[in-house]
């Protein structure tokens, strides 16, 4: 998950009243400890690059992050977010329900 996408999920922790480091402790104590992958200067131009093939979609600058972390790392998005299997934008889009 890019940092970015943490940074967005450990707020909307937050504004949900649960405490951000709780959280994250618990996902790195488990068995499968949560991976952080930072944003290079190659994935900020993949994002900018995505704005407006994305931007009748309203997707957010997190969703694009998410969009090109897995464009460099050639893997599949995993998303409850029906509208985003339709998207075309050479990455994998999974839909977990």
């Amino acid at each position: 998950m890019s940092v970015v996408n943490w940074a967005e999920t450990l707020s909307k922790v937050a504004a949900d009243g649960d405490d951000p480091q709780r959280v994250a402790d618990s996902l790195q104590l488990s068995d499968a400890p949560l991976q952080l992958e930072p944003l290079t200067e190659g994935d900020c131009v993949a994002i900018a690059r995505l704005r407006p093939l994305t931007r009748a979609r309203g997707l957010s600058l997190a969703d694009r992050a998410c969009l090109a972390l897995a464009q460099r790392l050639d893997l599949p998005i995993l998303t409850a977010d029906r509208e985003w299997a339709s998207l075309d934008v050479g990455v994998r889009v999974q839909l977990v329900r």
